[in-house]
């Protein structure tokens, strides 16, 4: 095994969400792929010096979560959680100090392209649904997928290449209704290595006929939907006429309207500074193969930020509207005119539940 370093993060990293209920919601998936990972690797004989976890370690003993103090990722799974090194938590788990470990020369895959959705698996109501306590998705389509082709696979035998385009597969979907586009970045020059060379090689596996098993896709749900479907099994599950489903009730209310706030305002903003008849194609173009999403990601940070101070938080929902920020930079739009355009769409707003200053902001 190469001695090597092995970073552990959730795949999308906020200071908040909605407060302590929605957090449960939003994060259980990514948390329960991160302590999942960290009990591979460990199998694996990797060095727990070695191992460097992110996470924001509150759900293990969220109010919310049905078997406090564990995780599980799988519908039949084990307890992912106990062991799990706390070395990035909280405030810490930053995207400064998660590029400060990872340095420039590095290699990974990510789950969807810069503008799609990622996709929760394992959820209530449809196929392989997690035990009956559970209100939310146990885990994430492609963190899934590629841990679950580690754990039934032979690692001295598997190259990284087989296991990308085993995973490649099983996260995208034939119908275009669910899935994403798994995508390399970085240094591709070791992909016919042995994947125990990176990810250690558990005995117990050594007979594994490298056969993938098939939750597929079905019943996935996408990431940018996982808070309303959350409220809504939580208000299905409550008894009629309390004060708490009043409030989960209330609660979906104000985060419908705020997501339609968020499609009206990107809409309005696009038509304000590019023009009426071009905006939503300009907002909306993809950009040629091989072309970043965009070009300056300084740029796009600070549109991001500059709408979100005055339109309020675009939550996981809002992330849809990436490609528009990309675009307003790619076609020349300066900070000022995202401001004008943004206290024109937004002046009228009442944002501060979704302030920000709250929430944090997305980029």
């Amino acid at each position: 095994m190469k001695n090597r370093w092995d970073l552990l993060g959730q795949n999308s990293i906020t200071k908040q969400l909605y407060g302590r209920l929605l957090n449960f919601c939003g994060v259980h998936a990514r948390q329960a792929d991160v302590c999942h990972a960290y009990q591979i690797l460990k199998r694996g004989g990797l060095k727990e010096e070695n191992i460097v976890v992110f996470m924001y370690d509150d759900i293990a003993q969220n109010p919310q979560n049905p078997r406090p103090g564990v995780i599980i990722n799988h519908p039949k799974g084990k307890d992912v959680y106990a062991g799990v090194p706390k070395d990035y938590t909280g405030d810490q788990v930053t995207t400064k100090n998660f590029a400060v470990l990872m340095g420039n020369k590095t290699a990974v895959t990510g789950g969807t392209n810069a503008v799609e959705s990622s996709w929760g698996t394992y959820c209530p109501g449809w196929n392989a649904p997690p035990p009956h306590e559970y209100l939310t998705c146990l885990g994430d389509v492609y963190s899934v997928s590629w841990m679950e082709d580690s754990e039934t696979h032979n690692l001295k035998k598997e190259a990284i290449k087989d296991q990308y385009e085993a995973v490649k597969k099983r996260t995208s979907s034939s119908n275009n209704l669910t899935g994403s586009h798994v995508m390399e970045y970085g240094d591709k020059t070791f992909k016919d290595e042995k994947l125990f060379l990176y990810q250690g090689f558990d005995p117990a596996n050594a007979n594994n006929t490298n056969r993938l098993p098939s939750p597929g896709l079905d019943g996935a749900i996408s990431q940018w939907d996982a808070d309303i479907f959350f409220m809504w099994k939580r208000y299905e599950q409550l008894n009629g006429g309390s004060e708490e489903k009043q409030r989960v009730l209330k609660e979906i209310r104000e985060t419908v309207a705020h997501r339609k706030h968020l499609d009206t305002s990107i809409d309005f903003i696009g038509k304000h500074v590019v023009g009426f008849e071009k905006g939503p194609s300009v907002l909306d173009a993809p950009r040629s193969s091989g072309q970043p999403v965009v070009d300056d990601w300084d740029c796009m940070k600070r549109m991001v930020r500059v709408f979100e101070s005055h339109c309020g938080s675009l939550t996981q929902y809002g992330m849809k509207h990436m490609r528009a920020f990309a675009n307003l930079c790619n076609n020349g739009i300066s900070e000022a005119e995202m401001k004008e355009a943004s206290v024109f769409a937004c002046g009228g707003y009442n944002s501060a539940k979704w302030s920000p200053l709250v929430l944090g902001h997305s980029a």
